[in-house]
């Protein structure tokens, strides 16, 4: 018989399945991302049922059968980030978070850094739900692209190394290039490559401010790079719930 296994986990996602069952996609440090089956889970009697939510963090056991899923054994709330849950954006930014992380690394293949990342967006959200804003969305996925090995080249032109006139990005090329190589580029503002630069280099909790303008244009950036390096389109970023484009 396989011994179970004992793990840590972000719930990404939780699909009710069949009648009282629940399919849960799962993050872990050691197994990256897993599907598991919650048998069930939506009775009322059910002893970890609530837990196995979008968002929480658990310890969890399970049962490695000889099917795709893992079968939920026993879980312990390790963190539920309860007032994550108690504001709208701060659900929608967990919730693009959470898509990331699922598009980006969907194997099992370990990551515990991408785990890492993920448990501490959540924690930061919850501490501050104020802080769901464009600008940690753009700095989260900089960092999981990081993580992937596709950071952008933001400090020469991607085509020809060259320092000077910085002028575009290109997704193809892998990053920001010059005036001489900009042909299959987007116009890229200095203020865009400056939010890359610094949000890339600075821990999470202190993702730069910046124009939306200069914002959406890193977002741009962020996407063409996932789309051509990784094979992943990402959910659009979203502006803070209640605010208005400028």
């Amino acid at each position: 018989m396989p011994a179970p296994v004992k793990t840590q986990a972000v719930v990404l996602r939780s699909i009710r399945y069949g009648e009282a069952d629940r399919i849960v996609h799962l993050y872990t440090p050691n197994r990256g991302r897993v599907g598991a089956i919650a048998k069930g889970v939506r009775r009322s009697r059910s002893r970890f049922g609530g837990r196995l939510e979008p968002f929480f963090r658990l310890d969890l056991m399970l049962h490695e059968g000889r099917g795709e899923l893992l079968t939920v054994t026993g879980a312990e709330t390790v963190e539920g980030y309860p007032r994550l849950r108690d504001d709208a954006g701060a659900i929608d930014t967990a919730a693009r978070a959470c898509d990331a992380v699922s598009r980006l690394f969907e194997t099992d293949e370990p990551h515990p850094e991408v785990f890492n990342l993920l448990c501490n967006e959540l924690a930061l959200l919850d501490a501050d739900p104020a802080g769901a804003t464009l600008a940690n969305q753009l700095a989260f996925r900089l960092k999981l692209l990081l993580a992937a090995g596709f950071a952008p080249q933001l400090a020469a032109c991607a085509s020809c190394g060259a320092q000077d006139h910085l002028t575009g990005f290109s997704g193809a090329a892998g990053g920001v290039v010059c005036s001489a190589c900009e042909a299959s580029s987007f116009p890229l503002g200095v203020e865009a490559h400056e939010f890359l630069s610094s949000a890339l280099g600075a821990p999470l909790a202190f993702a730069p401010a910046a124009p939306e303008r200069a914002l959406r244009q890193a977002e741009r950036a962020i996407t063409e790079t996932a789309e051509h390096h990784a094979g992943v389109r990402l959910r659009a970023a979203a502006p803070p719930i209640g605010s208005a484009a400028s």
